[in-house]
């Protein structure tokens, strides 16, 4: 991937078995992802993070939506 995402994109992150997360920022040489369900943000390494695939985004904006349904997400 050259250059960051734009502060919101859903990734994915290569580097952990191609988890799933929300592009934050830049912290120093990393990324900063979040869970899309919420959670603790993690660092990933860029050359690690590529775009979610239109599959990948469908999964995790529906987990997110059932997470939201049962209140375990604002």
């Amino acid at each position: 991937m050259t250059g960051a995402p734009l502060v919101g994109a859903l990734v994915v992150d290569t580097g952990r078995a191609d988890r799933v997360g929300v592009f934050r920022g830049v912290a120093g040489p990393y990324w900063s992802l979040r869970p899309v369900c919420g959670g603790t943000e993690w660092e990933a390494e860029p050359n690690h993070v590529r775009p979610a695939t239109a599959d990948e985004r469908l999964h995790a904006e529906t987990a997110r939506a059932n997470a939201r349904s049962r209140g375990e997400v604002l």
